[in-house]
């Protein structure tokens, strides 16, 4: 049989020689504990980071040979005409986020995904202002990792900056006073996927948002748990609008009087609000409809509001169909 110069004898592309299959799952001893993680479904790379174990001399092909760092398994990568690489993160990995860029996954189709160990996931924590984890790059994932806000006003631990990403089964915790914002959707990230995410803030004045979304079309915001004292709303359209997305399947409470779940500041978003949404405000004046502020919004039944205590949540008081 005749064989291509970009194939070997299996008939394989030359990238998959030796490859794990997609569709199956390996296991890995790792630290005294069985690991299980799924074979790729494509001929990029697997990495392997562990701040424990891992080192910037190491190869960063498996467990025993980790990086130290994110950043430092994402330079292994393809940075022309990207494979479709994956680094694995260990549950007890820890990075600080220093600076802006801390983390800067610059190369398309980059997938990151944080191993589990029951709820253990790796964090990485900011501890300047700046300090953030950006998706730069078109068709990045990230997955199963958790972050902390170690400081005071950090404006956005997360940034999404290109098309076609996707933040999965993430987490934000404030572990000292409170961010300003967690996840910043900025502009030219369309087609956006947010699925999975838990953001659990200060009880305290000074968030502005759990999410703010900035000139991304057709984001999906899904699978949600948004908690925090937002001054603007658990969810906010900002600068300049953002078209078709979608938001459904979650919960939001808001602990500001302000009573704002989900808001276009900017007017002229386009989005769909539900179906299957719980909100939930403390203000004890009737303000549920203003729970979902959008002018060019639509809502799609279920939306349930609630601020009341010893209350029964209803559905929220919207214009009726004509």
């Amino acid at each position: 049989m005749a064989v291509s110069p970009q194939q070997g004898a299996t008939g394989r592309p030359l990238g998959w020689a030796g490859r794990k299959q997609g569709g199956r799952m390996y296991s890995r001893w790792y630290g005294g504990n069985l690991n299980i993680y799924p074979g790729d479904a494509g001929p990029g790379h697997e990495y392997f980071v562990d701040s424990t174990n891992g080192s910037a001399e190491n190869s960063g092909e498996s467990w025993e040979q980790a990086m130290a760092t994110i950043d430092q398994a994402v330079d292994k990568c393809t940075v022309a005409g990207s494979l479709g690489e994956t680094i694995y993160v260990a549950p007890y990995h820890a990075e600080n986020l220093a600076g802006d860029s801390a983390v800067d996954i610059d190369v398309a189709g980059v997938s990151v995904i944080g191993v589990r160990f029951g709820r253990q996931m790796p964090t990485l924590t900011a501890t300047a202002a700046a300090g953030d984890l950006k998706l730069a790059a078109a068709n990045v994932t990230v997955q199963n990792i958790r972050f902390l806000n170690g400081i005071d006003q950090c404006t956005g631990i997360v940034e999404i900056g290109a098309a076609d990403c996707a933040l999965l089964d993430c987490e934000t915790r404030d572990s000292v006073d409170q961010s300003t914002d967690n996840i910043m959707v900025i502009a030219g990230a369309h087609r956006c996927l947010l699925s999975g995410i838990r953001c659990m803030s200060a009880i305290v004045a000074g968030p502005n948002s759990a999410i703010a979304i900035n000139d991304a079309d057709d984001i999906e915001i899904s699978n949600f748990y948004l908690h925090g004292d937002f001054a603007v709303g658990a969810i906010d359209f900002r600068t300049a609008p953002s078209l078709r997305g979608h938001i459904h399947s979650g919960y939001a409470r808001t602990l500001n009087t302000a009573d704002v779940c989900i808001v276009d500041t900017v007017t002229g978003s386009t989005c769909a609000i539900g179906p299957d949404l719980a909100l939930q405000a403390i203000g004890t004046d009737d303000n549920c409809a203003g729970m979902v502020t959008g002018a060019t919004f639509h809502v799609l039944p279920p939306v349930y509001v609630g601020n009341t205590v010893n209350e029964k949540a209803k559905t929220i008081p919207w214009t009726e169909p004509t």
